[in-house]
This record gives C-alpha cells, structure tokens and sequence, in this order.
C-alpha cells in the first residue's frame, strides 16, 4: 500500500506537456511561438527573443506576479537559485509578467535575481500565448495573471516542452524543468 501511495504521489507531481491537461490552457508542443517577446525587462531595457536566446533557446517561466503572488516568490527565488542548472544546458531563463518593470526591479534587486524579468502590463504576449487566467474579472488587480506555465523554447522559435501543474499552487522545480530539457536530447 506503501508504494502504491508513492507511485500515486510520483504520478501527481510529474510536469505535463501540451494535451496532457485540457485544464492548462496554452500554445502546445511544435508550435511557433506567438510573440516576438518584444517587452521591457527589469532595468527597463527592450528585449525580444532573438537577443534572450541561449546557445539552444529560451526556458520561459509565465509568472503570475513578483509582487503580490507568495507562490511565484518561491518559485522565482528557488530559479535565482538554481536557474544555472538550466543554462548549463545551453538554455537562457526568462520570465515573463503582468508587472510593471519597477516591481520587477524591486524583486530582483532585494533577490539578486540574475535572470531577464519581462514586463507584459497589457498582458500582449500573455494573451498570444493563450495562458491569460480568464477567471480573473476586468477592472481588478489580478486581471491580466497568466497560468504560471513553462515553456522551454528552441532556436527556431518552436515550443518543444510545456511543462505545468494542475494547481497554480504547485510550480514546476528546476529538477522537473532540467529533466525535461534532457528529455529532448
């Protein structure tokens, strides 16, 4: 029964590709990405893909927010902290938000957060990546949060893993992330 239990807890846990969970809205496996990421980061900087792109492409981290989601703080210092594993595949970490690029300062100067933080206040590239959380209501503060979804992006602008979980509670570990990249090989 012991094991039965751990195999059931192994299962619940393991990152999900497009398909996979129809509850887990998104661009899925093969497809083209649907925006150039032509966004202002943290230091107010323009970025698009081509200049975030590792030596193989882009893991990118759909974050809810910096400033208010206790959830995404854990996973984003949890990234700061081990982000490395992920470009030590040849990958660069980006993450992408509804906050404006002075709260994504403030996280990333009190975190040292080393990684490009994307600011999506229209919520553009959001939207064209189909993870806007529609159950937040215009006209409040949430509206505009995507699903915190992963997607790891190769050279050719093509998502080849989305990785997610059921609850926006639950966020994929950098081991999950770096399992999935190696997967690929």
């Amino acid at each position: 029964m012991r094991n039965f239990l751990c195999l059931l807890v192994l299962l619940v846990m393991v990152p999900v590709s497009a398909g996979a969970l129809e509850d887990i809205p998104g661009v899925g496996l093969g497809e083209a990405i649907p925006h150039s990421l032509q966004l202002l980061d943290q230091n107010k900087e323009e970025q698009n893909f081509g200049a975030l792109a590792g030596e193989k492409g882009t893991v990118l981290f759909f974050v809810r927010s910096a400033d208010w989601c206790p959830f995404c703080k854990s996973q984003l210092i949890d990234l700061g902290e081990k982000g490395g594993l992920i470009e030590g595949l040849g990958y660069s970490v980006v993450t992408l938000s509804y906050d404006d690029p002075k709260i994504l300062k403030v996280f990333s100067d009190k975190y040292k957060f080393p990684y490009t933080m994307l600011s999506d206040p229209e919520s553009e590239a959001i939207k064209a990546f189909g993870v806007l959380n529609e159950e937040m209501k215009p006209m409040t503060r949430y509206y505009g949060v995507p699903y915190p979804v992963v997607y790891v992006v190769g050279l050719d602008k093509t998502i080849k893993a989305r990785i997610a979980e059921e609850d926006y509670k639950n966020r994929p570990s950098v081991a999950q992330i770096t399992e999935a990249i190696n997967a690929l090989n």
